[in-house]
């Protein structure tokens, strides 16, 4: 993007926060498991926390960050997808229907990894705010969240590659770097934008 071309914002300060605070989050949290408990359980606290905060702010929040500017039909992100793959996608100034969908996929995953991270953490450490849970000598439910965490936590991982992906791709076909722009809150200002 040159310097004279015409920008404008996009991103709020609250979503570049939320995002890059979430990633790093994220992957403290993945990288340490079970090894470092107190950065483990700190960095999935401040998981839920920010999601807590981003499902607030997409209902309240800026326009582009409002659920209601990036959730689409199921038919939408399908002939978005399958536009992209021919490496002919509308450009969209806020989240394209793709990334809102990988965004609500995230959302969830990452709710259910950090609430069975709790369950986990109430059973097994008889700690945080589910310790009340805990039942003497019942490892079932133990094994049943353990797994479940374990699963949603490596879906997660599989959902970051493929948004990853598609932010290359992206970047690509519209001549922008996307990740700047999740950096600096600017976009290109076009007139042919969704």
């Amino acid at each position: 993007m040159s310097n004279n071309e015409n920008t404008v914002k996009v991103w709020d300060p609250f979503v570049r926060i939320f995002h890059w605070t979430l990633v790093l989050s994220f992957f403290i949290a993945y990288i340490t498991e079970e090894d470092f408990l107190d950065i483990h359980s700190f960095a999935g606290y401040t998981v839920l926390a920010l999601l807590s905060l981003r499902i607030i702010w997409g209902v309240i929040g800026t326009r582009h960050a409002r659920f209601s500017d990036f959730v689409y039909s199921p038919k939408t992100i399908k002939t978005f997808v399958k536009d992209t793959l021919l490496l002919k996608a509308k450009r969209y100034l806020g989240h394209n229907p793709a990334g809102g969908a990988m965004i609500i996929l995230m959302i969830i995953s990452l709710l259910i990894t950090t609430l069975t991270g709790l369950a986990i953490y109430g059973i097994e450490e008889q700690a945080g705010p589910l310790a009340s849970w805990y039942i003497q000598g019942d490892s079932l439910w133990g094994d049943v969240f353990e797994e479940t965490h374990e699963f949603f936590a490596n879906f997660t991982l599989f959902l970051i590659f493929i948004h990853v992906a598609g932010v290359i791709v992206e970047s690509f076909i519209h001549k922008e770097n996307l990740v700047k722009s999740m950096i600096d809150g600017k976009k290109r200002s076009d007139t042919d934008s969704h």
